[in-house]
């Protein structure tokens, strides 16, 4: 039994085994077939690689021409674009060539278009020498731009020329505030040979804020034309044939519109031998023509310029420069001939005006007047303001030293107000019209301060000055009451005068309550002087004996003692020396009626009381004798009456009143 299980174990094996030996040769075989068509493959697939070679080699000759073909082709359309773009350029300067020999007036914009094609022109054969005749193409074409500018220039000229007039005074008149305007042309006097420009320190002061319209120089709608061929010789440049055709075209035209308004070229000379109202009337012109010139007339010439020569700056400002240096000159000599001339207390106020004028129109002149190119004229004008101020100082300074100095030798036979006093006191009033400038001209000069305390320390210089001349021309006098009666008028006239102006805010209460005790000592030595000895005459010193008897006696004496004769004498005396003061101090002057009334009341309230108590004592004993009235001539009410005549400035052929 176990023989066989062992048996049959041995063959299952056996079987197995060779059931592998068979798969492995199967296995084997379909290797060996794989193998076999790999190396077929591998054989038909080189075949191939070498035919594709050999079909490489066969079609590199065709590649070769296909693309030398395609080159040749890009060639010929470069060069065909290329002779396109030459026959142009060529079409193009035939065109722009017609247009410009036919010249630019009768149609403008197409020869300025032809100009800028002609530039292109230049600038394509410039760029593109190659071409072989480029040269001559170049040659021919900067030929024709040549003129071509040069008609433009003509162009210009003209076109600038027709447009460009004289401004009549009346146009200038109408763009000025209405408060300004003249009432009639600004040549015309009137019969004191002054001009109707006035030229009051109100209107100054508002001159600022007003507002000037500059009138139009060239119609707006030529304008751009100018613009377009200023430009064109600009970028041919021509920029200094520019310059001189501007210049030699509106330079004439605003000298001719100044001239026709009244302004003259004027030299030192001419203005040293004129007389002073012909003078003062051509300087308050000169202000008005300054203005005039700087607002109206230079603003419009800087509006063209800037018009016309939009984008070149520079050239802008040397072509305005050109235009206005003859006008400004005229302006400036003047002023400057004034400002250097003989100095005389009268010209402050005419230096004042012309200093004010030149700073209201710093800014103005400092906006128009930009740019290098306009350096020269600018310094100028400010130099002229500096050189006015200058000599207002000085002219100021002179007028102080001047009223101290005085020595006119012509006396006020009167005792009333001197001209000097009037002069001075009327000067220092329309300083005060100044005060503004005058303080400006201390900040300039005094190296800062307080201006308001400057001003009234030079007034009270002035005022001081002037009563230390009034004391000594006091001197001149004979009579010592009438020298207190000169100075009392003198000084009250002072003291009036400023009460009633800007000054006592300046001078203060103090100088005029100090000033109003000296008048009145002035009066009272007066009234003492003048009145002493005949009051003298009516005093019973002299008169009364002592020990005397209370009856009348036979050589006519009174209960006092006091003798007919010496009462007679005495009233002979009085009625003597009163009809020798009613004439003379009738002739004499208190021209304040304030100060006349105040002075003869005075007088009234002691000569009468002592009138009236004499005769009341001492008139019953000549007038119980003969010819009473021979003596008693005057009653009281009769003094009075004639008190009221002293102080009147009579003449001696005047009658009495």
């Amino acid at each position: 039994m176990g023989i066989s299980r062992n048996s049959g174990g041995v063959g299952g094996v056996v079987g197995g085994v060779d059931m592998l030996s068979e798969r492995a040769r199967m296995m084997r075989d379909s290797l060996q077939k794989s193998q076999s068509i790999t190396d077929n493959v591998v054989n038909i697939l080189g075949s191939f690689d070498h035919r594709l070679s050999a079909l490489e080699t066969a079609m590199r000759p065709t590649q070769i021409r296909t693309h030398a073909i395609r080159t040749a082709h890009g060639n010929i359309d470069k060069a065909l674009k290329a002779a396109e773009v030459i026959l142009s350029q060529f079409d193009i300067s035939r065109q722009a060539e017609i247009k410009i020999l036919k010249g630019p007036h009768e149609d403008l914009e197409s020869y300025l278009q032809a100009i800028d094609q002609l530039r292109d022109n230049i600038r394509f054969f410039s760029n593109n020498k190659s071409f072989k005749s480029s040269d001559g193409v170049l040659n021919h074409a900067n030929s024709l731009l040549t003129k071509a500018i040069s008609k433009l220039e003509e162009e210009f000229k003209q076109l600038l020329l027709s447009y460009s007039k004289p401004i009549e005074p009346d146009r200038l008149f109408e763009c000025l505030p209405n408060s300004m305007r003249p009432p009639s042309s600004p040549g015309h006097q009137d019969s004191s040979g002054k001009s109707h420009l006035s030229n009051s320190n109100a209107e100054q002061n508002g001159a600022e804020n007003a507002v000037f319209t500059p009138p139009t120089l060239i119609p707006p709608r030529i304008l751009p034309l100018l613009h377009d061929l200023a430009e064109q010789m600009v970028q041919a440049g021509h920029q200094q044939q520019f310059v001189k055709i501007y210049r030699d075209t509106r330079s004439p035209v605003l000298e001719e519109s100044l001239r026709n308004l009244g302004v003259e070229k004027l030299s030192k000379d001419d203005v040293q031998k004129m007389q002073w109202e012909v003078l003062e009337a051509k300087i308050g012109n000169w202000i008005h023509f300054m203005r005039i010139a700087v607002k109206l007339l230079f603003a419009g010439e800087r509006k063209v310029c800037d018009q016309i020569l939009e984008g070149f700056d520079s050239l802008n400002d040397q072509c305005f420069a050109e235009v206005t240096t003859a006008s400004v000159a005229v302006l400036l000599s003047f002023g400057d001939a004034i400002a250097k001339s003989k100095r005389s207390p009268e010209k402050l106020f005419v230096l004042l005006d012309m200093y004010e004028i030149m700073r209201e129109l710093h800014s103005e002149i400092e906006s128009l007047f930009i740019g290098k190119a306009c350096n020269e004229i600018r310094e100028s004008a400010f130099g002229l303001t500096k050189q006015l101020a200058q000599t207002a100082q000085e002219t100021f300074g002179d007028f102080e030293e001047a009223v101290e100095k005085d020595a006119t030798k012509t006396a006020v036979s009167d005792g009333t107000v001197h001209p000097l006093t009037s002069y001075v006191i009327n000067y220092v009033k329309f300083l005060f019209d100044y005060q503004s400038t005058l303080k400006q001209l201390f900040q300039e000069f005094e190296n800062g301060g307080d201006s308001n305390s400057q001003l009234a320390a030079v007034t009270m210089r002035i005022m001081q000055a002037l009563q230390t001349n009034l004391d000594g021309k006091s001197k001149q006098y004979k009579d010592s009451a009438l020298t207190h009666l000169f100075l009392m008028n003198n000084i009250h006239y002072m003291v009036r005068s400023v009460r009633r102006s800007e000054a006592k805010d300046l001078l203060g209460d103090d100088w005029v309550q100090r000033h109003r005790r000296v008048v009145q000592q002035h009066a009272n030595q007066y009234k003492r002087i003048a009145w002493a000895k005949i009051l003298q005459s009516l005093s019973i010193q002299g008169l009364t004996s002592s020990g005397g008897s209370s009856s009348s006696g036979v050589d006519g004496q009174n209960s006092s003692g006091v003798s007919r004769s010496t009462v007679k004498e005495r009233f002979k005396m009085f009625n003597v020396q009163f009809e020798e003061l009613h004439q003379r101090q009738s002739q004499w002057a208190v021209p304040d009626t304030e100060l006349r009334e105040s002075l003869r009341l005075a007088v009234a309230e002691v000569l009468l009381p002592a009138y009236r108590s004499f005769i009341k004592r001492f008139g019953p004993l000549v007038e119980s004798g003969k010819n009473a009235q021979k003596y008693i001539r005057y009653s009281a009410e009769d003094l009075d009456r004639m008190l009221g005549e002293f102080f009147e400035g009579k003449t001696f052929n005047e009658p009495k009143r």
